[in-house]
């Protein structure tokens, strides 16, 4: 009876074992650098960058040069033109923060550029990902560059549905924002 037990006991483990998924990781960031595509993207993304940096720098640099025109005439100006050459110097300050906040804003050129010119390369990366872990029978692979980052999963493995079906938010069923829910009460 004991014999039986353990080979019981040892093949419920070999069953269980053989139904285990199968994890993975990439060093992601270090696959993109080494991939040619992404290093063009980088340089170029680079290349813009110290330019809009150069267009700024060149901008404060002559509004500097105002201001100490302005600061050594101060004294020889009548109150209007003192308050023009202020208005002026605003005005200049303002289109550098505009112009910083185009090139480096948070919807600026160089997150857009950035997104275009590195897309291609990370599809390249996830394509090949894809390859290996459906060549492997992987379920997860995990990028170890930044924290826990899913690169793939199994699609079987998505129970997305499922939870919001739980949460009672089907995928017909139309969400009223709370703004809406207060117009109806009133």
């Amino acid at each position: 009876m004991k014999k039986i037990s353990i080979v019981f006991v040892l093949c419920l483990s070999f069953v269980s074992l053989s139904f285990a998924q199968k994890f993975g990781y990439v060093d992601s960031d270090f696959v993109l650098n080494q991939m040619p595509s992404y290093q063009k993207a980088k340089q170029e993304i680079s290349e813009a960058a110290q330019k809009w940096e150069t267009d700024i720098r060149d901008k404060n640099a002559k509004v500097q040069k105002i201001k100490e025109d302005f600061r050594s005439e101060e004294l020889l100006l009548t109150d209007e033109m003192r308050e023009e050459r202020s208005k002026e110097i605003e005005k200049l300050e303002n289109e550098i923060r505009d112009l910083h906040q185009k090139y480096f804003g948070k919807d600026g050129l160089f997150f857009t550029r950035q997104l275009e010119l590195t897309k291609p390369a990370q599809e390249e990366l996830y394509k090949a990902i894809e390859k290996i872990a459906r060549k492997n029978k992987l379920q997860f692979i995990f990028s170890n560059t930044e924290g826990l980052t899913i690169l793939y999963a199994e699609p079987r493995h998505d129970y997305t549905e499922e939870v919001l079906a739980e949460l009672g938010l089907g995928e017909n069923e139309e969400l009223e924002s709370p703004e809406e829910n207060d117009e109806g009460e009133n």
